[in-house]
């Protein structure tokens, strides 16, 4: 009877104690004086009034080539994306929902993507991101089984779908 109770009393107290990660969280920059994503961040995120109406705008505009998207389709497996980015920062509000749109129409499982969104300085509050070695934002970094093999750090050479196919087949530069 002892180790039920004990075991329950663990459960409670422990659970307690861990925090899940608040997702889509903001709080006023810094050093910009308003009010801006912060920390993992989703899709959902850009759909707030804040933030959305420039990523559906864009999202709605941008036209990726057909022909790089198939070709993308079946790189995509075991694919793990990171994307670290400011919603505060031009190239992220104009970057973010061309690629989205690239991974929607490529049938990208989302459940491989992390969103971190960072202050003026480059860095989260409770996400830690200086082991990501971020400069720039948007960054857009690709692994496979936990070993980077690419990245696009703020704007594409091409253009999104293509560096990430030059990335993908080896071609990248």
């Amino acid at each position: 009877m002892s180790r039920i109770i004990l075991l329950s009393l663990l459960l409670i107290f422990g659970t307690q104690t861990l925090k899940p990660q608040e997702m889509n969280r903001t709080i006023t920059d810094p050093k910009r004086n308003k009010e801006v994503l912060i920390d993992y961040v989703t899709r959902e995120a850009f759909l707030l009034p804040l933030f959305g109406e420039y990523y559906q705008q864009d999202y709605e505009i941008y036209r990726p080539d057909a022909q790089t998207i198939e070709k993308l389709r079946p790189l995509l497996d075991e694919l793990e994306i990171t994307i670290v980015l400011a919603s505060w920062c031009g190239d992220s509000r104009e970057q973010l929902p061309r690629f989205m749109k690239i991974l929607d129409l490529a049938g990208y499982n989302s459940s491989r993507l992390t969103m971190i969104a960072v202050d003026s300085y480059k860095t989260g509050r409770e996400v830690d991101v200086t082991g990501l070695e971020i400069e720039r934002v948007p960054t857009f970094i690709f692994s496979r089984n936990k070993h980077e093999i690419g990245r696009i750090v703020e704007t594409p050479r091409e253009t999104l779908e293509t560096d990430l196919l030059h990335i993908l087949t080896g071609q990248d530069q």
